[in-house]
């Protein structure tokens, strides 16, 4: 309490000031009403300004909640974008009667590999979330891989950008299909081989998965044709693919599964005996 004592003492004549002046700006802006107006509107511009940073610091904070809930909308979009596609043969039923065919799961990439002959990805799914062996994994543009190997919270994908990789394809514009596989040169380009050399090729057209597979349905982005040669044999076209998804910056992703994989598997596996 001394202190304060000692320090009004020592500054009495500021503080005496402060309060004159203080006293004489207050009795001009009541008694003038341009100054008052003047004054007010200055007070807004900085309490606008004030609360336009905390806004937007409060915004920055809850950006990771937001893009949560994006990333779920989105989730949902595509569950029933894929659902919807796979069942367009119903027709004539209701769409809340149709059986859903694939169930989404969003994921990030932890880690995800470009230069090697055999590149993976690491997401941050596992078991623990249902996801096993042989489930597709896409982005918004495109196809990423197939799951290889998973543990609890965990998952290992086999990258398009993988030697070892093959994936069933066709072109867009006529329903001939291939072998999608990469020659391990170009992140930006794969390669569709076996392509008849009755199909009718353009540079630009589009090719998409086939959906002759339990892993992706038919229909999902690849990428478009950049060029093509006739192999070998001359009965088939080996096509360089431009991707649509840029394979060395992939973040988020939707994990896929087929509800009727096993029933699939089952039954094939009874014809192979």
């Amino acid at each position: 309490m001394q202190q304060i004592f000692n320090f009004v003492i020592r500054n009495k004549t500021f503080l005496l000031f402060l309060l004159l002046f203080s006293t004489g700006l207050a009795l001009t802006i009541q008694s003038h009403s341009y100054h008052k107006s003047k004054f007010i509107n200055s007070a807004n511009v900085l309490t606008g300004g004030v609360y336009g940073t905390m806004n937007s610091v409060d915004q920055y904070f809850h950006l990771n909640t937001e893009n949560d809930i994006l990333a779920e909308e989105n989730r949902r979009l595509r569950e029933q974008l894929l659902n919807l596609s796979t069942n367009k043969d119903t027709t004539f039923i209701d769409s809340s009667y149709a059986k859903s065919k694939y169930r989404v799961t969003t994921a990030e990439v932890y880690k995800n590999s470009y230069a090697s002959v055999n590149n993976y990805l690491t997401l941050n799914k596992g078991t623990n979330d249902g996801i096993a062996q042989d489930f597709g994994v896409i982005t918004s543009n495109g196809i990423v891989g197939i799951i290889d190997n998973t543990s609890k919270n965990y998952a290992t994908t086999l990258s398009i950008l993988n030697k070892k990789s093959r994936i069933n394809a066709k072109l867009k514009a006529s329903n001939h299909i291939g072998s999608l596989t990469w020659d391990g040169v170009s992140p930006e380009f794969v390669q569709l081989d076996d392509v008849s050399q009755f199909a009718n090729i353009k540079v630009g057209d589009t090719i998409l998965t086939g959906g002759e597979s339990s892993i992706f349905p038919k229909g999902i982005g690849i990428g478009t044709i950049a060029s093509f040669d006739t192999d070998i044999s001359g009965d088939t076209y080996t096509i360089q693919v431009k991707l649509f998804n840029d394979m060395t910056s992939i973040g988020k992703v939707y994990i896929l599964e087929n509800l009727d994989r096993e029933e699939i598997r089952s039954l094939e596996n009874k014809i192979n005996d």
